[in-house]
């Protein structure tokens, strides 16, 4: 496996980011308006297969204290759903990806509009990075210094 999705789930739409586990690096791709739930789960599906990726990573969007709570429940719903579809997903805490994907778009020079997404993908860019973090092979790591 070298390709993997992440995604930020939200009410209106899904950051997208594709990460390679040869290079350990996650790059933001263009967010999706939500349509429908059968519409989402379609077309990340078809980003799955045509990116070549087993996994998907989803943003756990989890309180300040570590609790979850109705938004959590709908990413996990949404995770459980890919997962019947023959992806595998993991989940990772997103707590505060938001606000530093902001903070480095912003130290970029960059002012984002709300809708565009771009936010949101920025946001699952940090997310799937984490995972690679967490997970890159010791020979990644010594070639990334």
């Amino acid at each position: 496996m070298s390709r993997i999705i992440g995604l930020d789930h939200g009410r209106r739409r899904i950051g997208v980011a594709v990460g390679d586990t040869r290079t350990g690096m996650a790059f933001a791709r263009p967010a999706l308006q939500r349509r429908s739930l059968v519409v989402d789960l379609d077309t990340v599906t078809a980003l799955a297969r045509d990116e070549d990726a087993e996994l998907v990573v989803l943003g756990l969007p989890r309180n300040m204290d570590g609790s979850e709570g109705a938004q959590a429940a709908a990413a996990r719903d949404f995770g459980e759903r890919l997962a019947a579809i023959g992806l595998s997903v993991v989940y990772v805490d997103e707590r505060l990806t938001t606000w530093q994907a902001a903070e480095q778009l912003a130290d970029e020079g960059r002012r984002v509009r709300r809708r565009s997404g771009e936010l949101d993908s920025a946001a699952a860019r940090l997310i799937l990075q984490e995972y690679l973090d967490a997970h890159l092979p010791p020979e990644v790591e010594q070639e990334a210094e």
